[in-house]
């Protein structure tokens, strides 16, 4: 697959005193946590770790453990400017709202795991014990609407998703809303799922997903409409090269031949009887049918939009991070 626009720009590090970037190399941002105790266990750890990630203790503390604690003084110095507004306008002091923290990235980058681990992270730092994560997946619409409108084969692009209902779910937490409900996706059945996630009262609230750091939508009338990314507090991309991110997909789909999609309740167990060749010809049709393209078009020109991006190399490791200056 060629390679993806304006990959090559992110490939290495070259900020500077001229960049609004700065940007570190894996050695020089674990650094930044050495003298910070990391408060995952190694069970944790495990729990967390996705299908197919190479995640282990050592990524954990160089990359996540400095990340959880930059994201940690974020949330802590946006309390502390919600204070001061407050004085400013000479008004009784509300309670603050959540601190949101959008996560994209490809599909099979790893992001999900990421968004786990921080979250169990973030949780430890007793500035903010309550953390939630949400996933977009379960602001999908269902197959059956997607069947309708003849797009379930282009499920993760911006349009299969119920854009009003995630809008007014991230304004709600926004507005301090006491208690928010948040659909469930369920990947066994590849479908919405009728249960519920409530989140009451967090302290921070990660919200994952493809497609979270799209632009505004521009109307029939010719203006623009409100993003959710317009209601975030920081935000992190998860970026690799296109063909390690290919590579790792069809790894991933061989692994779901050989254990999820043997559950006949699986929405793809019709996959289960795949010989390995097969598998891998089904992986690549799908990827360049559907996640490439989803990838090219619409995910991955939203990286420049980031606070924050974590360059993985081919191992799935981070090899260096991009953080937008203040």
């Amino acid at each position: 697959m060629a390679t993806a626009p304006h990959e090559a720009d992110l490939s290495r590090p070259g900020g500077g005193d001229g960049s609004p970037y700065v940007e570190l190399e894996r050695d020089a941002w674990a650094a930044l946590g050495a003298q910070t105790q990391n408060p995952l266990s190694h069970e944790e750890i495990v729990r967390v770790r996705g299908l197919g990630d190479e995640l282990d203790l050592t990524e954990v503390e160089e990359v996540y453990l400095p990340l959880s604690r930059l994201l940690s003084m974020y949330a802590e110095s946006a309390g502390a400017l919600h204070r001061r507004q407050w004085d400013f306008l000479q008004r009784p002091q509300p309670p603050r709202t959540p601190f949101v923290i959008g996560l994209a990235g490809s599909v099979a980058v790893g992001k999900s795991t990421i968004a786990r681990v921080l979250r169990e992270m973030l949780a430890h730092w007793p500035e903010h014990p309550s953390v939630a994560l949400v996933t977009t997946d379960g602001f999908l619409h269902p197959n059956a609407e997607l069947e309708r409108r003849g797009i379930l084969n282009r499920k993760g692009f911006p349009e299969s998703y119920d854009r009003k209902a995630l809008m007014k779910f991230v304004i709600d937490i926004k507005s301090g809303r006491d208690r928010v409900e948040a659909p469930v996706y369920s990947h066994l059945t590849y479908d919405v799922m009728q249960e519920r996630l409530v989140i009451e009262k967090p302290d921070i609230v990660i919200v994952e997903g493809l497609n979270v750091l799209q632009p505004a939508a521009i109307r029939a009338d010719g203006r623009a409409g409100l993003a959710i990314s317009d209601f975030f507090d920081f935000t992190v991309y998860v970026d690799a090269a296109t063909t390690d991110i290919r590579r790792w997909y069809t790894e991933r789909f061989l692994k779901l031949v050989d254990t999820a999609f043997r559950d006949p309740a699986s929405y793809f167990s019709r996959y289960a009887d795949l010989s390995h060749d097969e598998a891998v010809a089904q992986a690549n049709q799908i990827w360049d049918s559907i996640n490439g393209p989803n990838l090219v078009q619409n995910v991955l020109p939203t990286r420049s939009r980031a606070s924050l991006v974590l360059r993985k190399d081919a191992d799935h490791s981070v090899r260096w991070v991009r953080l937008r200056k203040l």
